[in-house]
């Protein structure tokens, strides 16, 4: 059964397969609690709940939250929101970053100022067999990156350990990719050279291209493909993104996408009103509200708006 951060569920439902609860700059809330975007625990995690039970109002059953290391991660935060929402969340581990490593693993491990063996792969093993930190929330996927820059030295070091945690622990694979530059194929290439069944990832972001070539490209390999960024309308605007989806539906290819908007509850990097004003649509409620009424008009059938919500989720979990 998949892990939550409730423990094992029989089932996940309605998932949305690229989301954040929150986003947090440690070292600024230690030394700068009072910010302007202010975190308090108990006020955010009542504000995430109530957006999730909203999302919960409009067919979504479970999200995943793709914060990692280097995103700001704070599991404990999060196990308060699952505490007060019916929603299922869904946890992962990894590491962000589209080339530097937080200093503790830049200066370990080989090649680096002191040597050493790398730690990276056994911290995401331990996250996903005994739990994040002392929380007990076993994460469920392994997220890398890559993004303009490509696969840098040190993001193939991470996407190195992401496979090795993936081949000894069976969790499946999501990424951070840079779709303009066709990011997802090197990612492919490497995690395929690595051993990893190209079956078990999920390219994300695959959603900001238009290139219906590429994206067969990345099917044709074996992946799931994220169109996972719905309300980022300055990346690609909404009508480009359900084109490109009903698009892949029309060419059969339903059973290898997943739908999300990349989302945060609470993110004190952002300020709330400019996103608000920017992105409008750049909520959890934009995919049930207006995606998939969208999609339905051209022409993309329940069933294979099930497949993308329900089925594709359960098989990547599996």
């Amino acid at each position: 059964m998949p892990e939550t951060v409730r423990g094992p569920v029989a089932d996940l439902g309605a998932t949305l397969m690229h989301e954040h609860v929150f986003g947090l700059s440690p070292e600024i809330l230690w030394n700068w609690p009072d910010i302007p975007e202010g975190w308090d625990l108990e006020t955010r995690a009542r504000e995430a709940a109530a957006k999730l039970d909203a999302a919960k109002a409009e067919g979504i059953d479970t999200i995943v939250d793709l914060t990692v290391v280097g995103l700001g991660r704070h599991v404990p935060a999060v196990q308060r929101v699952a505490e007060l929402t019916d929603v299922h969340i869904v946890a992962a581990t990894g590491l962000y970053t589209y080339d530097a490593l937080p200093p503790y693993f830049g200066n370990r491990g080989p090649g680096t100022l002191f040597g050493g063996p790398d730690r990276l792969a056994e911290f995401f093993v331990r996250d996903i067999t005994e739990g994040i930190g002392r929380t007990g929330v076993r994460a469920a996927i392994l997220k890398c990156a890559t993004d303009r820059p490509g696969m840098t030295k040190n993001c193939e070091r991470v996407f190195r350990a992401v496979a090795e945690a993936h081949l000894e622990t069976g969790v499946p694979i999501t990424t951070h990719s840079h779709s303009a530059g066709r990011g997802g194929l090197e990612q492919q290439r490497l995690l395929a050279a690595l051993g990893v069944d190209l079956g078990r990832v999920v390219i994300g972001h695959a959603g900001d291209s238009t290139d219906v070539a590429y994206l067969e490209e990345l099917v044709a390999n074996g992946s799931f493909i994220g169109m996972d960024r719905f309300g980022i309308g300055t990346i690609s605007p909404f009508e480009d993104r359900v084109a490109v989806v009903a698009a892949m539906c029309e060419r059969g290819h339903a059973g290898r996408m997943v739908l999300g908007h990349d989302s945060y509850c609470f993110n004190d990097r952002f300020d709330a009103d400019v996103v608000r004003e920017r992105h409008p649509d750049y909520h959890l409620l934009h995919v049930s509200r207006d995606v998939l009424p969208e999609l339905r008009k051209r022409g993309v059938t329940e069933e294979q708006i099930h497949q993308m919500l329900v089925d594709n989720p359960r098989r990547i979990f599996g």
